[in-house]
């Protein structure tokens, strides 16, 4: 590979790069309500990680919430284990 090959090969990967920049910047200039109606779509979500905590290396405590439910998990060493909730966790 002499020279100018090089050189053809790193144009060439420069332009393409540089399309691509170009056309994601004119879709955030040009077109924010596209890019919103896009997110929008997937709607609201039912579950979030409230907090973690990080006990060691391998295991962590993580708080969600689920329907408005809060839950802890304790990942980690290949288990799950989860808080007990409902009628016999109230006993």
């Amino acid at each position: 590979m002499d020279f100018l090959d090089l050189f053809r090969a790193v144009f060439a990967l420069a332009i393409t790069l540089g399309i691509i920049g170009l056309a994601a910047w004119g879709a955030r200039r040009y077109a924010p309500s596209l890019l919103a109606r896009l997110s929008a779509e997937r709607g609201e979500k039912r579950m979030k990680v409230v907090e973690t905590l990080m006990l060691d290396p391998a295991r962590r405590l993580v708080l969600v919430s689920i329907d408005g439910e809060e839950r802890v998990l304790m990942l980690g060493e290949g288990r799950e284990l989860i808080e007990p909730r409902g009628p016999e966790a109230a006993k």
